[in-house]
């Protein structure tokens, strides 16, 4: 089921993401609800046979956060 929502932004944003949604033939209200479902998920994704053969490969620091960095991810992808 949709619901109708509200939202005030900027205007300039707006055209942005107006433009971002037409040359990537979705919709702006497509891209809010894939961006909150982006943002709210909570399950990692599932791991290939071949990508757990190479985990533990790359040494990252100790103050890496893995959750922060895949969501700064998708919000760079989704904007």
């Amino acid at each position: 089921m949709t619901t109708k929502l509200t939202l005030t932004v900027e205007k300039a944003t707006i055209e942005k993401a107006k433009l971002y949604a037409r040359h990537t033939g979705r919709s702006l209200s497509e891209l809010v609800e894939k961006y909150l479902e982006t943002i709210t998920y909570d399950e990692k994704p599932t791991i290939s046979s071949k990508l757990k053969s190479i985990v533990g490969v790359v040494k990252l620091p100790d103050d890496f956060d893995e959750e922060a960095t895949l969501r700064e991810y998708f919000e760079r992808k989704h904007l």
